[in-house]
């Protein structure tokens, strides 16, 4: 892969239903579709919306550590970012990926306390295309 930031926001930007991993309090790992991401910078930093009272909330707070794949099933090429998750709950971070329409999901608008903001930071990933897999690191 020539330039990883580029082939990996690519297919990043196309994937409307990623999928997002964290550790269960059994120590299993648990996988989730999610909405697209909000925001991203480059590769490392992605933003989701949740729901305050989910599992995933629970966990991630007691064991930050996620994954999230981004499969693009057209040409069945995908791609497993590693790293941490912080959940948000600040006016500001909320504010910052807040869209119309959002009240479908948190009625109470963007002071819902059932609406939170995660911050995912991929420190690591692994991206598969043309029956070939590579490891790579991602930078601060």
């Amino acid at each position: 892969m020539r330039n990883p930031e580029q082939t990996i926001g690519n297919l990043v930007d196309k994937v409307s239903a990623p999928v997002i991993s964290y550790i269960d309090g059994e120590g299993y790992p648990v996988s989730r579709a999610m909405l697209a991401p909000r925001e991203r910078e480059g590769i490392r930093t992605f933003w989701f919306t949740t729901n305050t009272s989910s599992n995933k909330v629970k966990f991630y707070r007691e064991n930050p550590k996620a994954s999230v794949y981004f499969c693009d099933r057209r040409f069945y090429r995908g791609v497993c970012l590693s790293g941490t998750v912080e959940v948000l709950e600040t006016p500001e971070a909320k504010e910052r990926i807040w869209r119309e329409g959002d009240t479908m999901y948190y009625p109470a608008g963007v002071t819902d306390p059932d609406y939170c903001v995660l911050k995912f930071t991929a420190v690591k990933g692994r991206y598969y295309s043309n029956f070939h897999s590579e490891d790579f690191v991602i930078s601060k």
